[in-house]
């Protein structure tokens, strides 16, 4: 296994801008490097190459990655290929992999020579005149010549023993590699027969595997085969047409996953070419992984009867438990009775299109489907439906996240059980007008706020934050479920949090005025970068502003904690290690640069200020 000091030590050994500069015209731009993207058609640069760092950055199309991500996007070579390559030029000897992994490594080589001459031989039988029948079933199917040719259409024949008698291998290869059936008393024969053969091919677009289709709609056997588990195929862990996916999601930012490799290449017909496929099986944890390491929410594509919905909650109950911050699932329920090709023939690609723009997230899939899978008609019954929706809830294993779809599907439950009460304000009328009164804090909170701003928290952050609700208390409920979430992960802070939380419970929230202590707080950190702890701020801007110091202050421990996760998988799974790991260093990077928008803010609401003094007006002057 590759270990992350040696991945490092790789890295740290590699000119970056000298690799990506053998296929891609760089200019110096003062400590880095720039040129036109060459992940996406641009006229204007907003790819950069920083040495220092290591790692490349478009800013508009967001490829982002290291020297290793480079040669296995852009180039397409798998990992261990790339990282031989950068170690040969660096000087590195590549650790010696284990002597059974090589065995095994040399034993699939020689079967994918069995997969790849009988690709060969299906391809060829469906150009013969015993292919006619096939090449008729394409030309009703609407696919071109070259799709035909791009995702390798073959034709096997009905003879139990034609590919036996076409290829040079042995008879144990050839049932290895799942080509042939062996049972016992009876001569071995050809696993497929009769049928419009697809190969199936790895994340390097090596033939792997087969399906086929059946063309006699009399003959006996199920209308679509796929070939069994093999040394070279695993379909839990396989995705259908992901090596040409991947390049195509990369440009278009999404991964569509449809229920059969026909819809598949239905969907590349029509010039979708992001689109995936299980390979008779239900959507399994190794596939979900797969597709995350393309894109945080992949789109699963259901057709619209009840077989898809079920398809759709099977799919949900596995990635329930997997969820983690950033990534989740999206739906798209087709027309009842349709599927992607029937949409797109009956309705043209824009009508699939415009689904695709507007999948329903997860959470709205699963609230959907429980509201309406039994009548909700007595107490009972509604009660039931709350069970549930707790039960998927307790499946969430990331506790953040549960936390928040628990808080989430109650408040949705509550709406929808109970009528709305009217609002009965508290405080005093006079003169035909409310006054609220003035927010008050106990003691004992104030003690605990005053420690978490006075170097306590030692975090400027969490300081100006505090600060932040302090003079916008309407604030407190309104973030109540992000603050928890902080509160519950930071054991410096956290008390203060839950103290004021607890205490927002008492006060009215429609209060403008500025919570005070008996003893006042320590001024707000200096010279910071956040609008909202300045006096006399618009009160939208600094609520907006003040909402995304909360959302920072919430993500970046989780961010940190998946960093940590990523790192510590690199002994038993660097490769997706590594990509999880680039992934969210892009993260990172997208945090840091939302703290500078922050700042660049507050710069424009000063010079607005400084320009409205320097002319004698104000921004409500009317002037």
């Amino acid at each position: 296994m590759l270990s992350p000091q040696w991945l490092d030590e790789l890295r740290m050994r590699t000119t970056l801008s000298a690799v990506i500069g053998r296929t891609v015209r760089l200019t110096k731009a003062g400590r880095e490097f720039k040129a036109c993207c060459p992940f996406h058609n641009e006229k204007t640069p907003s790819f950069y190459v920083n040495d220092e760092k290591g790692f490349y950055h478009c800013f508009g199309c967001e490829a982002h990655g290291d020297a290793i991500r480079w040669l296995t996007d852009q180039r397409g070579m798998p990992f261990m290929d790339a990282v031989k390559e950068l170690a040969a030029e660096a000087g590195m000897e590549v650790p010696a992999p284990d002597p059974r992994a090589a065995q095994a490594a040399e034993k699939r080589a020689s079967l994918h020579d069995v997969t790849a001459a009988a690709q060969q031989w299906f391809v060829d039988k469906l150009a013969s005149p015993e292919g006619a029948e096939a090449r008729a079933y394409l030309k009703r199917r609407g696919f071109s010549d070259k799709v035909v040719r791009e995702f390798g259409f073959g034709f096997a024949p009905s003879e139990r023993q034609a590919l036996k008698g076409a290829l040079s291998f042995e008879e144990p290869m050839l049932i290895e590699a799942g080509m042939r059936i062996e049972i016992e008393g009876k001569d071995p024969y050809d696993r497929f027969r009769g049928r419009l053969m697809l190969p199936i091919q790895d994340t390097r677009g090596r033939v792997i595997a087969f399906g086929g289709r059946i063309l006699d709609a009399d003959a006996h056997g199920p209308k679509y085969l796929n070939s069994p588990d093999t040394p070279l195929f695993d379909k839990g862990r396989t995705l259908y047409n992901l090596h040409r996916a991947a390049p195509a999601a990369r440009q278009s930012g999404r991964i569509v996953v449809v229920e059969g490799y026909m819809d598949a290449i239905a969907l590349a017909n029509a010039g979708i070419a992001e689109a995936v496929a299980p390979l008779g099986t239900a959507l399994t944890e190794n596939q979900i992984e797969l597709l995350w390491r393309q894109v945080e929410r992949p789109i699963l594509c259901f057709d619209g009867d009840n077989a898809g919905q079920r398809a759709a909650m099977r799919a949900i109950g596995r990635v329930l438990p997997m969820l983690r911050p950033g990534h989740s699932l999206s739906i798209v329920r087709m027309p009842a009775g349709m599927d992607p090709d029937d949409l797109i023939r009956d309705k043209g690609v824009g009508a699939m299109e415009e689904l695709l723009s507007s999948p329903a997230s997860l959470l709205d899939t699963l609230w959907h489907f429980e509201r309406d899978a039994l009548p909700l008609n007595s107490p009972e019954e509604k009660a039931g439906f709350k069970e549930r929706l707790l039960n998927h809830v307790e499946a969430i294993q990331h506790p953040d996240i549960r936390a928040l779809y628990k808080k989430e599907l109650l408040e949705r439950f509550s709406a929808f059980a109970f009528p709305p009460r009217e609002f009965k304000p508290r405080g005093e009328w006079k003169k035909g007008s409310f006054n609220a009164p003035p927010p008050r804090i106990s003691p004992e909170t104030a003690t605990r706020l005053k420690h978490a701003t006075s170097g306590g928290a030692r975090d400027t952050l969490a300081s100006a934050v505090i600060h932040g609700l302090l003079q916008h208390p309407g604030e407190i409920a309104r973030h109540e479920a992000s603050l928890s979430q902080f509160a519950a992960r930071d054991r410096n802070v956290g008390p203060a949090i839950d103290s004021l939380l607890a205490a927002a419970e008492m006060l009215d929230s429609r209060s403008q005025s500025p919570i005070s202590l008996p003893e006042g707080l320590p001024a707000p950190p200096a010279n910071t970068r956040f609008a909202f702890l300045d006096k006399g701020s618009d009160p939208v801007d600094a609520r907006e502003d003040l909402a995304e110091a909360v959302s920072l202050l919430v993500e970046r421990p989780a961010l940190e904690a998946a960093l940590a996760e990523a790192t510590a998988r690199f002994e038993t799974d660097p490769e997706g290690a590594f990509a999880d790991q680039q992934r969210l260093l892009k993260r990172k990077l997208d945090f840091e640069a939302r703290l500078g928008q922050m700042a660049s803010r507050k710069a424009a609401i000063a010079a607005d200020k400084n320009s409205d003094a320097a002319q004698g007006t104000s921004p409500d002057s009317g002037q």
